[in-house]
Formats: structure tokens, C-alpha cells, sequence
């Protein structure tokens, strides 16, 4: 059992922290910046409440985080009350969220001036997998850090791997968002096409899932697609920041992704649609809009 930390109770953090907690046996001592969600978690996983980053951090082997972005990071890391001014010699500081790889080189730099390791460890698999333990989690930094962490991570993952030097973990995430992001869209027009030309998409997705075509998006979403439920799920509001993020690193390295620039137009859509908390299967709501307009 270890000392832990995990700061940012939300739809993802508040079932990865549980895992620590309940699956894993370690201390877990959580801050949220809405107490009340931290409260509600101790009541039903145990351990201790911060009222403060640096007071979370404070003695803990392991500090989690999962924030929304590289401001809300830096604002629970940095300063008098970061969690960085609660780290002891030794420990390890692990990030969840999804943010740019900039600031994961920024936090690194400052850990190693403080003596404690750092993970960058951006996760995939939305709040299903967070409920149930099975994420994947994408991890940029030393080796041995990477080694000593792996069987914490472990509590709520299916998959954890070193992805390469600091960084590398937010650089795999924003490759999975592309490749998501051109998956959906390819589902949204496949499903809006065979629902216009007439045919059982339950019966269409039953067969083509089973080929070439299939994925995790076609198995998981297709249903709530053709229903025209999009209320569940990965919000198009984190999908455009995590876009944001693609398209901002892409400018940077040079590297062409057209499909994801004009995806990212699409959602932009779908939020003017009131869609901005629907998940990223809505994409099908805007062209069936497109196509009832005429």
C-alpha cells in the first residue's frame, strides 16, 4: 500500500481516484476545487480530504492529477499552494489530463529541479472505462520512474505504456483524437447514408463491424446514433479543446491534418446546434440537419 494523492474529482478523476482507493488498497487523500465532490468521495471510498493541492501532495509517494487544461494544470501545480510545494524528494507526480505537450515539459523541468519524478499519462477510454478500470493510459518520461509508477496506474488501466521521453504521452493522446475524430465522421456519414437509402442499419453494422470497417466507435455508438441519443459519452466541448490542442502542435511540427481541421469545424457546428455537452457521435445530428434543410 502507498500514499497517494489524486487532485480533480471530475467525471473521470472521481472513478480513477475510487480505483487507487478500492481496488489498489492505497491512502488516497483527494482535493477537488468543489468541496462538496471531494466530500461526497470520501464518503463513499474513505480516505482524507485536502483542503489545498500542496496539503494533498504533502508525504504522498504518488500524486495523481486530472484537470481540464494546461492552465487548470498549472494553477493546481504551481505556486504556495501547488501541489509542487507538497512534494517530497523522491515522489512521483503523475498528469491525467489531456493537455499540450508544451506544459508537460514545463512541469517536468520544475520536477527535476525539485527532486521528484514526473509522468505525463494523458488516458483514453471515457467515462466507461474510468468507471470500470479499463483505461488506457499513454505515458511520456524516464524509464524507471515510468516503472515505479506502472503498477499504481495499474488500478485503474487495461493498458499503460511508455510512449517515449517527456511529452510523448500528450503526443500519443492527440494521435488517438485524430484518429477518432476521422472514425466518427467516416460512422456519422456511413449511418446517415444507409438510413437514406433505406436500409436496417442494425442488421448493416451487425455485418460490416465484423470486417475491415469495424471499431470501437461502430460497436459502442451505432445504436445511440440511430436512436438520436447523444446525451452519454465524451462531450464535443472536450473534443474541440483536445482539437485544439492537435491543431496547435500540428502548426508547430509541421505536420498536415486537413481532416481533423475540417472536423473540428464540424463539432464547432454542433455546439451552434446546442450540442456542446453531446457526445462526439453527434456528429450524424448535424448532417441529418444538413440534409432535412435540403
Amino acid at each position: 500500500m502507498a500514499k497517494a494523492a489524486f487532485i480533480g474529482l471530475g467525471v473521470m478523476g472521481y472513478h480513477m481516484a475510487g480505483h487507487l482507493a478500492k481496488k489498489g488498497g492505497h491512502d488516497v487523500t483527494v482535493y477537488n476545487r468543489t468541496r462538496a465532490k471531494a466530500e461526497k468521495w470520501v464518503g463513499e471510498f474513505g480516505g482524507a480530504l485536502a483542503e489545498t493541492p500542496k496539503q494533498a501532495a504533502s508525504g504522498a509517494d504518488y500524486v495523481f492529477a486530472c484537470v481540464g487544461n494546461d492552465d487548470d494544470l498549472r494553477s493546481v501545480t504551481i505556486g504556495d499552494d501547488g501541489a509542487f510545494a507538497g512534494m517530497k524528494s523522491g515522489a512521483i507526480f503523475i498528469d491525467n489530463t489531456t493537455a499540450s505537450a508544451d506544459v508537460a515539459r514545463e512541469l517536468r523541468a520544475a520536477a527535476d529541479r525539485q527532486g521528484f519524478g514526473f509522468i505525463d499519462a494523458p488516458v483514453s477510454g471515457g467515462e466507461a472505462g474510468a468507471v470500470n478500470g479499463v483505461l488506457t493510459v499513454m505515458c511520456g518520461g524516464d524509464q524507471d520512474v515510468f516503472d515505479r509508477a506502472r503498477p499504481v496506474i495499474e488500478c485503474f488501466a487495461r493498458m499503460a505504456g511508455l510512449m517515449g521521453p517527456t511529452g510523448a504521452g500528450q503526443l500519443t493522446k492527440m494521435v488517438n483524437q485524430i484518429c477518432i475524430a476521422g472514425l466518427v465522421q467516416g460512422l456519422a456519414e456511413g449511418i446517415n447514408f444507409g438510413l437514406k437509402a433505406g436500409l436496417d442499419m442494425e442488421k448493416v453494422i451487425d455485418v460490416i463491424s465484423k470486417g475491415a470497417a469495424g471499431s470501437w466507435q461502430m460497436e459502442n455508438r451505432h445504436k445511440t446514433m440511430i436512436d438520436g441519443k447523444y446525451d452519454h459519452g465524451f462531450a464535443v466541448d472536450w473534443m474541440r479543446k483536445d482539437l485544439a490542442i492537435v491543431l496547435s502542435e500540428a502548426d508547430n511540427n509541421g505536420a498536415s491534418v486537413p481532416v481533423t481541421a475540417l472536423i473540428d469545424q464540424f463539432y464547432k457546428e454542433v455546439q451552434a446546434m446546442g450540442g456542446k455537452r453531446w457526445d462526439t457521435s453527434s456528429l450524424l445530428a448535424r448532417l441529418q440537419k444538413i440534409d432535412a434543410a435540403g
